[in-house]
């Protein structure tokens, strides 16, 4: 049986800066899997995955333009894709750093 889930579910620090009621899960997949990978909670994340699946989580994370180093990490080996498949190495490799830190 699936548990049916809102918005308000989520941590309410993903959201900070949208108008949640505006959210929907359908419509707002994209931006809804890619603030859960990059700040979410392991309870977010269990629900983003009980709702889309992994393999729907899987085509968005490879069309993100960025993702953190940890979470492309995480993700490349949950999914058993090279990392060079994602589109943020991609553009991260392309990109030059001007500043060496």
């Amino acid at each position: 049986m699936i548990k049916s889930y809102s918005i308000e579910n989520l941590s309410p620090h993903l959201f900070w800066d949208v108008d949640t009621t505006t959210l929907d899960f359908e419509k707002s997949k994209i931006q809804i899997v890619y603030k859960v990978l990059e700040y979410g909670l392991i309870s977010d994340w269990n629900i983003i995955k009980e709702i889309y699946g992994l393999e729907t989580i899987k085509e968005i994370s490879l069309e993100l333009r960025t993702l953190d180093d940890v979470t492309l990490s995480y993700l490349s080996n949950l999914f058993k894709i090279d990392k060079s498949n994602f589109r943020c190495y991609k553009l991260k490799q392309s990109n030059q750093n001007f500043w060496s830190y």
